[in-house]
């Protein structure tokens, strides 16, 4: 089966060599980095494409000649790239994680025969898958919440962060209104806000803020409450606050010594170089996934844990690893027959398919990557 992955960066070159593994994948990766492709041209076993990926027209011919595709380019591009996928008419996994409504895509899909899983990585990603599964065994669903972050293992000033995905992404968690549900309405809070402490075997005090991750959870688990926050160091939220209420990250023009320039476009060139993830450094990736509600009259807590390490045998970073083999996992899926509707997937439908959620967790676990759970009973 010949696969193609648009975007070798931080974890499509990992998903790739994933896939390389196994002889009936045949494995391309297109991205428009000479350099990213050279290193993953050195393994061997996968092939590079030298392609600039922003022109819709040129991604369907590209992956026209393909069975099967991934879409890891940065999420201001992933939309119009899903959409150029699609009318391919190509099965899909994606982790551009973009803000657009993927649904938006469904008719198109289901008129091109087209199987396509949105946001397929750690979270969003297999949180809903986890979420999506708990929903479906209970009766009632009352509350959800889950707590993520990728963090380096050593703390470094001034920022104490890396990012273990697309830096202008990470940006964006700071600046997007956070969509919550509360007492089954939809509420907007600041980015950044309700910030609050939590403890972590092994690692310590952490604190969390709210941050726009629930996404498709919104439209599709009737849950009177849900929230999703991420983890970052203590002191984080402040710095970044000052940043933003100070116009660093501002996307509208501001004249400097008689030339126009983007805020953002010079704090990503001032920041990248100090949030990028070297060689060889150890990151972590925490999460905690918690899900309450009734079951034959019983309130039960399912909660989820992940604590995922950079790996020093394959030396591929944790965030990459738990977003890319969640990826991996589900093209193997579809490409098995597992998996065959057709149309728009977000990942708690695949929550549904205790097979489905059963073959991503021994995909993962047999990576190094698990998940633990736990269940308690709330009215005893």
């Amino acid at each position: 089966m010949n696969i193609i992955i648009l975007g070798g960066g931080l974890v499509g070159g990992p998903m790739a060599l994933d896939l390389a593994k196994e002889e009936k994948y045949q494995v391309t990766v297109a991205d428009f980095n000479k350099e990213v492709l050279r290193k993953l041209a050195d393994d061997g076993r996968i092939k590079p494409i030298h392609m600039d990926l922003s022109f819709p027209e040129e991604v369907t011919r590209l992956v026209s000649g393909y069975d099967m595709v991934i879409n890891a380019v940065p999420g201001f591009m992933g939309f119009r790239t899903l959409k150029a996928i699609i009318e391919a008419g190509k099965d899909v996994i994606d982790i551009a994680f973009f803000i657009e409504d993927p649904f938006d895509l469904d008719q198109l899909a289901k008129r091109k025969n087209v199987t396509a899983i949105m946001d397929c990585g750690v979270a969003p990603g297999m949180c809903n898958v986890l979420i999506g599964s708990i929903d479906h065994l209970l009766d009632e669903t009352e509350k959800v919440a889950y707590y993520v972050g990728g963090l380096p293992q050593v703390r470094e000033w001034p920022f104490e962060y890396k990012a273990g995905f697309s830096p202008i992404d990470v940006i964006e968690e700071y600046t997007r209104p956070a969509r919550l549900v509360e007492n089954g309405k939809v509420v907007v809070k600041p980015a950044l806000s309700d910030a609050e402490l939590m403890n972590f075997p092994g690692i310590g005090t952490l604190e969390a803020f709210n941050s726009d991750g629930l996404r498709s959870l919104i439209r599709t688990i009737k849950a009177p409450d849900m929230k999703e926050k991420t983890l970052r160091y203590p002191g984080h939220i402040e710095k970044m606050k000052i940043l933003r209420e100070t116009g660093f990250f501002s996307q509208d023009s501001i004249e400097v010594s008689g030339k126009q320039i983007r805020p953002i476009d010079l704090t990503a060139r001032l920041l990248f170089p100090k949030w990028k993830l070297k060689e060889g450094e150890v990151d972590i990736t925490i999460m905690k996934v918690i899900v309450e509600g009734k079951k034959d009259s019983k309130r039960l807590r399912y909660t989820y844990d992940l604590f995922d390490t950079y790996d020093p045998v394959t030396r591929i970073h944790s965030m990459a690893r738990t977003t890319g083999y969640t990826a991996t996992m589900a093209l193997r899926m579809v490409a098995g027959g597992l998996y065959t509707e057709k149309g728009i997937t977000v990942p708690e439908f695949l929550g549904k398919s205790p097979e489905c959620v059963s073959f991503l967790l021994a995909g993962l676990k047999e990576r190094g990557v698990n998940y633990r759970e736990s269940i308690r009973r709330l009215d005893d």
